[in-house]
């Protein structure tokens, strides 16, 4: 964003132009058609109303005041700024051009036209004009934010950040360089960095939508969606006729599981613009969401026909369907779409795609170099994985949660067998079992319930200030119940299927000892890979690197091991991913038992049921048990390096 320079002088001020001249002996001059003090007059009435924003009735005064004094580049000037108001740049730059023909080379005129050159796509010249206004004048901040902008259009976000750092250097309060800084270092994976400027831009501004948004970018990416959504909110109602707040809106209710919310701000954004291809493409994944796969495609063929640029739609279809051969179209528009410079997000979105598509044809070891192409460009977002740190935390568990802690806790812990936990590593099929145990009519599927991670933390600070960390075990009961209790309706089961909550187990029994924990396991390598192959939007240190991987994995195996030890058996259910899809019938009616419900044949026909599931696994989940995923490691065998270890630990 840049928002266009006014030109405004008095008679006896430096002329804008730059030429040195007094106002009046220059582009102040008295035309023959009358005289300027009236010509002056109705400048400045413009310039107010356009203040006020109004700037439609600006330009009926802009053009009486060039009928009197059509030299006056300072009309010129200011009617270009009142048409890139009402958004016709093509207008602007005539206006810009004349004023730029009275004046001479003028920084301000110059950055002006840059600025609507660059709305107008024609790229090449606006960075001339904006080099032309920078070297005229080097203080012109606004010439270097403009040229910021220009730089990130064409991809080159590096140089980008020095045109906004100098803008910046020129003007600490310049709150749309703070903001496009924010945004272009969030493209480049630098989302904590962008944090405390986003947050200054707000402080100087709190009323600009854009701001807000930006904001709410950066706190979805981080995986803070409640203060994502809170900053959406807040922008759509400063900016209700923005088809994009709408859908960025969109996007934070469906993380939070607020379906209809979000399919009602997709449609609010398409209602603004029926083309909008981000609200197409969101659309699409609500559908999903409920199974709908074939209203999905027609919304995924009509954003990808209606902008094939947008790289999250090309992820889209692969994600739902199978990929053949017969979509060489697809392939041919995704490879065009990589080669060209792109927001670091939207690269790895289409390289997991492309990988996906050739793992789908068969074709392995371009689906290994798209997925690992994709995983180490995820690693620019700078989080490190800390492998020392886990263990150091699963030593602290295993030391810590034991049969007489257990017995300690008896009199703070719950009797209720409300809850259910399916945990184990990512994409073990925790989604699977959910789905199938949700498809009983007495249990209900919340999804992935951002819980237990925040109270493992209180209690482990609580126990390392020695304040009785025992003393929060009742009180993290009663918090986690009255949570799934609201969404349980008439429900006598409701299911956490977080599966990173292998690492509370032993805290969730002390807290729920009649809770009952199913523990998803699966192949070691099948495991690591389709993490791998998984884009976990950097909330997953560990996931893009085999290395990292190997160790995950180790130390989750010791962590389960202990708590195979120390649980009784009445609490803690071991399901075998390749055993149940073998025998669906068989464990699922153990699954049953196991949480103290008796047999319903709907759970056989799980992927019937007509329920929302917004994991990675939601079409999978929707197609009847095949054993296609199991022992899927062999397609990559020469490429998985470390990940050989854990196969000798299945022998």
């Amino acid at each position: 964003m840049n928002s266009p320079r006014t030109l405004k002088a008095g008679r006896n001020d430096p002329c804008p132009c730059g030429s040195g001249r007094k106002y009046k002996h220059c582009c102040g001059s008295v035309s023959p058609t009358g005289p300027v003090p009236e010509a002056q007059s109705l400048i400045d009435a413009a310039n107010d109303l356009r203040a006020r924003g109004r700037p439609q009735e600006s330009v009926a005064l802009y053009r009486r005041a060039l009928a009197i004094e059509p030299r006056s580049d300072e009309a010129h000037n200011n009617l270009g700024n009142a048409f890139v108001e009402l958004a016709k740049p093509a207008e602007a730059a005539d206006c810009y051009r004349r004023a730029l023909a009275l004046s001479g080379d003028n920084a301000v005129i110059l950055c002006n036209l840059a600025n609507t050159l660059r709305m107008l796509g024609q790229l090449e010249e606006a960075l001339t004009c904006s080099r032309r206004s920078i070297a005229l004048d080097p203080t012109l901040s606004m010439a270097h934010n403009n040229l910021g902008l220009l730089l990130a259009g064409l991809g080159q976000r590096e140089q980008a950040l020095a045109s906004y750092r100098q803008a910046l250097a020129l003007n600490p309060s310049y709150v749309e360089a703070l903001n496009n800084l924010g945004d272009v270092l969030r493209e480049l994976g630098q989302r904590r960095e962008a944090l405390p400027l986003l947050r200054r831009a707000l402080e100087l501004d709190p009323g600009r939508a854009g701001t807000h948004g930006n904001l709410g970018h950066v706190l979805f990416e981080l995986g803070q969606i409640e203060e994502a959504a809170a900053s959406f909110g807040r922008a759509v109602a400063l900016q209700p006729d923005s088809a994009a707040l709408h859908t960025s809106l969109a996007a934070a209710q469906r993380m939070e599981r607020r379906a209809g919310d979000a399919e009602a701000s997709c449609r609010a954004a398409l209602a603004i613009d029926p083309n909008y291809v981000q609200a197409l493409t969101l659309l699409g994944e609500l559908h999903a969401d409920r199974g709908r796969f074939a209203e999905a495609h027609q919304l995924f063929q009509q954003a990808l026909a209606t902008d094939p640029g947008f790289p999250f739609t090309y992820w889209s279809i692969t994600a739902h369907r199978k990929m053949t051969l017969d979509d060489a179209g697809w392939l041919q528009g995704a490879l065009a779409l990589v080669a060209k410079p792109l927001p670091l997000a939207d690269e790895i979105s289409l390289r997991f795609a492309l990988g996906k598509y050739f793992d789908d044809v068969g074709q392995y070891d371009d689906a290994f170099s798209s997925y690992r192409q994709a995983n180490e460009l995820s690693k620019r977002y700078g989080t490190r994985y800390d492998g020392a740190k886990l263990t150091a935390r699963i030593d602290r568990a295993i030391g810590t949660f034991d049969p007489p802690f257990f017995r300690r806790c008896q009199s703070e812990a719950s009797p209720s067998e409300l809850p259910v936990f399916i945990v184990g590593m990512p994409r073990s099929g925790t989604s699977l079992v959910e789905q199938i145990l949700a498809s009983h009519p007495a249990v209900f599927g919340a999804g992935e319930l951002k819980f237990w991670d925040s109270a493992f933390a209180a209690f482990e600070s609580a126990a390392a200030r020695g304040n009785g960390a025992t003393g929060l075990i009742a009180g993290m009961a009663r918090e986690f119940l009255g949570q799934v209790s609201a969404l349980a309706g008439s429900a006598l089961r409701v299911i956490d299927k977080m599966p990173a909550n292998f690492g509370y187990a032993g805290l969730i029994h002390a807290a729920l000892p009649r809770a009952r924990i199913i523990h998803m396991q699966r192949h070691p390598v099948d495991i690591c890979l389709s993490i791998y192959f998984h884009n976990f939007l950097d909330r997953g240190s560990y996931a893009n690197d085999l290395s990292n991987l190997a160790h995950y994995y180790a130390e989750y195996v010791r962590l389960t091991a202990h708590w195979r030890a120390v649980l009784p058996a009445a609490a803690l259910l071991e399901v075998p991913y390749e055993a149940l899809i073998a025998d669906q019938e068989s464990w699922t009616r153990r699954m049953l038992d196991f949480i103290g419900l008796p047999w319903d044949p709907r759970c056989l026909e799980f992927h019937q049921t007509d329920r929302v599931v917004i994991t990675a696994s939601k079409w999978q989940v929707r197609q009847k048990i095949n054993s296609g995923a199991a022992g899927r490691w062999r397609h990559y065998e020469k490429h998985i390096g470390p990940l050989r270890g854990l196969l000798a630990s299945r022998r």
